[in-house]
């Protein structure tokens, strides 16, 4: 901390030996509640998601990626959460870097850039689809050195342990990879709308600015449930609907498998794999949907066989490919 260090198990001492990540606010056991905080963060979301979002902030103050989330705070514009990142840099300081998602995806120089940063914020996500995830998957769940590059420079392994944060009216979607992988690694949260005839407060974040020290109190009382939780985020059921209705909408296989009248698992009964595949076509059409292709789809139910009580064969139907336990509806050709 800026007056010294503070260690987990409590324990402060004024000592302030070499650290590379030294917060630029004091650690101070007396500060008061941060009640202008609290308040805002009432207005802007669901009471049950402010746990999250607590243990999160906390969760960027050591450098440590045991957690393997990045935190994406959506809503529909205008709530008031980009203030959020005002108040990070009011923490992080030097120690925060501002920049995009998408760079950190697709420049190969932009890892460089976070090599000893707590916290990378994304103040205004894209909602374009990412071209590619292996960047980000890589660094959410790091836990040793990476090779880093710089503009003429020879690449070298460095030591990133940044975290994501990152406010957005749309979530995080990826132009191929559909996989769980992608997914599980967000801790996704949705704002309250804005009231209809809510005046803003032009100097909140001056007010916010002034509660910084009681902020970390509360951001190390979130990051020792976090710890004691074992890295696991509290997740409230609303979190944990939006990751899978953002699975969904990323991957329109998930919401077909979920459809009725199109098929039905049944004991004994099989299919071949095209006819599986003109069904979920016929469903696509049905619901305006644009289907993946015909590989992605077939693996998609080899990868999953086993949770959908099907059993994929080379020759399930004569000398066909096909999935037992499946049975199509007879208006499906």
């Amino acid at each position: 901390m800026a007056n010294g260090t503070y260690f987990l198990d409590g324990r402060f001492t004024p000592d302030k030996e070499y650290c590379i990540n030294r917060l630029p606010v004091a650690y101070d056991p007396e500060a008061a509640k941060p009640s202008c905080w609290l308040r805002f963060l009432e207005e802007l979301l669901y009471t049950d998601d402010i746990p999250a979002l607590q243990e999160y902030i906390g969760y960027c103050l050591i450098p440590v990626t045991k957690a393997q989330k990045m935190l994406l705070l959506v809503g529909k514009g205008g709530e008031g959460k980009s203030r959020i990142g005002l108040v990070l840099r009011e923490l992080f300081g030097d120690n925060m870097y501002t920049g995009s998602l998408q760079k950190v995806e697709t420049n190969r120089f932009a890892r460089a850039d976070l090599e000893y940063k707590l916290l990378l914020v994304d103040d205004d996500m894209k909602t374009e689809a990412l071209p590619q995830t292996n960047n980000l998957k890589t660094l959410v769940t790091l836990e040793d050195k990476i090779d880093i590059e710089r503009k003429g420079m020879q690449s070298m392994q460095g030591t990133l342990y940044v975290r994501f944060t990152c406010f957005g009216n749309g979530g995080l979607h990826a132009l191929y990879d559909k996989s769980n992988g992608f997914y599980r690694r967000q801790l996704l949260l949705t704002t309250k709308e804005r009231p209809a005839g809510r005046v803003d407060d032009p100097f909140l974040i001056d007010k916010m600015r002034r509660e910084r020290e009681g902020i970390l109190l509360w951001a190390l009382e979130g990051l020792n449930r976090l710890i004691a939780n074992n890295y696991q985020f509290t997740s409230s059921e609303r979190t944990t609907e939006n990751l899978k209705e953002a699975m969904e909408r990323g991957n329109n296989i998930l919401g077909f498998l979920k459809s009725e009248g199109y098929f039905e698992i049944k004991a004994g009964a099989k299919c071949k794999s095209i006819d599986f595949y003109r069904v979920y076509e016929r469903w696509c059409r049905d619901n305006l949907e644009k289907p993946r292709a015909t590989a992605a789809f077939i693996h998609h139910l080899k990868d999953n066989q086993k949770a959908l009580g099907i059993i994929y064969d080379d020759k399930c139907v004569g000398t066909s490919r096909g999935f037992h336990n499946v049975a199509l509806n007879h208006f499906v050709p």
